[in-house]
């Protein structure tokens, strides 16, 4: 039997939505092992004298825990 664990990230890119969930994927990486999957919650963009300018994600991240 498997137990799984989810956790709430938020991550932020210039480019696009894809990116910012690629960043925040790569960074939970490099401290949570075993990510399985993650799916995003919300989105929003940063807009600056009416250009977007930042894309941000609210990210849940499931990962399994070791025995």
């Amino acid at each position: 039997m498997s137990v799984a664990k989810v956790i709430e990230i938020s991550s932020s890119s210039p480019v696009s939505f894809e990116a910012a969930v690629q960043e925040g994927i790569t960074r939970a990486s490099k401290t949570v092992k075993g990510i399985t999957g993650a799916w995003v919650n919300e989105e929003k963009v940063v807009v600056e004298d009416g250009k977007i300018t930042e894309w941000r994600v609210c990210l849940k991240v499931s990962f399994l825990l070791k025995d």
